[in-house]
Formats: C-alpha cells, structure tokens, sequence
C-alpha cells in the first residue's frame, strides 16, 4: 500500500498493478482510492472487455460524466481534455483505474498513453491505474508498440498468493475483526488443508472460510480440524457439480427447443436427477 501510495504523490503516468483471479488487485486498489480526499482528487474507474481505441476513449469520458454525443474522435479528447484542465484549475488531481487491463487492444493502450500527454506546465494531468491478470504483466512489458508507454509506467506491483502462515493471519484479522475470540479454532491440520485448496488466494480462501464457518455454527463445533475441511470440500465440490449438470441441462433443452425437437436424452434425465439428489 506505501508503494502505491508512493505512487500516486509522484502525480503522472502509469501505476500497473498484476496478479491472479482472486488475488485481491480490484480491492487493493479500491482501498486505496477510497482514502483519497475527494476534495483533492477525481477518480473514475472502467471495468473492460474487449474495447478498441475509439471505444476506450468513449468509456473514459463516460467514466468521468462527459456527455458524449458524437462519435468524432477529436471532440471526444477534446472533452476529455478540458475536464482535466478544469479539474487542475480546481486544484483536483484526476486519476483514472481501468481495471481487467488484459482484455485492452495495443491500439487501446496507446490511446491511453496519448492521454497522458496532457499537461499544465510541467505537471500531468492525468494518472492512471491500470490493473490486470499475470498475462498483461507480459503485454505490457514485451509489446514492442508500447515502448512509449512503458516509459511512462512509475510503480508496478504483482500480487503473489499468501504464504502459509500469511493465510492463518489472514483469517484470524478476519474473525477478529468480528469480535472472534478463538471458538472455532483452526487446527494446524485443518489450516494446511485451507491453504492446499485456496493456495493462499484470498476470493477461494474467502470461499471456503465462510462455508466452514457455517458448517460449524451448524454442528456447533469448537475446532475446524483437517476432517472438517474435507467434508466441506466435499459438499463444495457437490454443489459445483450439481450447478454444472443442471446449467448443461438447461442448456440442452434450449437446443433441442431451438431445433423443434422436445426429446432429452436418457443421459442428462440421470445427471438432472442426479444434480436433483446432491441439492437435496
């Protein structure tokens, strides 16, 4: 958090932030931003799919409340351009978090960059965030079109997945802060199951935590061992398997629906029924 945080007082370019589905990047990032002064800084934030370079400029002016109503590229940086400069006459810094970076076009990342240009004197206007998974760490680092914006880029952090013992202090904050105080406890057999399954990230650890806490409210258990881990697993890995079979069976009716034909075949009536008796 210091690093960002070092970051953003530099007040220019790109500050990249990488790491694996469930990692906690959107959180940490939204952490951050959420403790800035609004009365010193404009953020605005853009979750993308697959936008090219016309389109992200667009969602940027979006993103900030710009009423867009021409397609014309020109006006819309224009626009974009004197919201900056409004917000740096306001004494406001603006910060812009795109987040799911990986799905961004070359193209779309050298209109960003372009954006960065915009300056008052010898202080940018604009500073942005740009969060992805582990593959964009790659994009951005390799993509010979991005030399420019890669001179740009003043902090990077990946996030890796907990350490064992970072995982047990991870839940215990988390209960703490719930006024736990010790009941159930976590036995070190039942923690290294949690880490075998989660691997330390935190959205599967959050997962699995709250399914254990609720089994053991319901068995009143005083301890989360290696056999209650398990179990839960199990009844995890049921559930996931119930889902999958009746979103195939939904899926398979449509299709013959589509096709005039309202036949289903002897194998999805098992697996519905199947799914039928892991629910109950």
């Amino acid at each position: 958090m210091a690093y960002l945080s070092y970051g953003i007082s530099q007040g220019e370019g790109f500050i990249i932030i990488t790491g694996e589905i469930g990692s906690g990047k959107t959180t940490l990032v939204g952490r951050l931003l959420q403790s800035l002064n609004p009365n010193e800084f404009v953020t605005a934030k853009i979750v993308t799919s697959q936008l090219d370079a016309d389109n992200i400029l667009k969602m940027v002016a979006a993103s900030f409340g710009i009423n867009i109503e021409t397609g014309d590229k020109a006006i819309v940086i224009t626009k974009i351009e004197q919201l900056l400069r409004n917000n740096n006459r306001a004494g406001k810094s603006t910060l812009l978090l795109i987040d799911e970076a990986q799905n961004l076009t070359t193209q779309a990342l050298e209109e960003l960059r372009m954006l960065s240009n915009f300056q008052e004197g010898n202080k940018a206007l604009l500073q942005s965030f740009l969060v992805g998974q582990p593959e964009f760490r790659d994009k951005w680092a390799n993509d010979p079109a991005l030399e420019q914006l890669r001179q740009r880029v003043i902090a990077t952090h990946h996030l890796l997945p907990m350490t064992i013992e970072e995982t047990r202090e991870y839940i215990e904050h988390r209960l703490t802060l719930v006024d736990w105080k010790g009941n159930p406890a976590f036995s070190e057999g039942g923690l290294a199951e949690i880490y075998k399954y989660s691997g330390g990230v935190p959205r599967k650890l959050n997962t699995l935590c709250t399914r254990l806490l609720l089994f053991g409210a319901i068995e009143e258990l005083e301890e989360i061992n290696s056999e209650v881990v398990k179990e839960v697993l199990e009844d995890m890995e049921q559930d996931n398997y119930a889902a999958s079979a009746s979103a195939r069976l939904a899926q398979n009716y449509g299709t013959v629906a589509a096709n005039g034909n309202h036949s289903i075949s002897q194998e999805d009536l098992e697996m519905a029924k199947q799914a039928e008796e892991n629910v109950l």
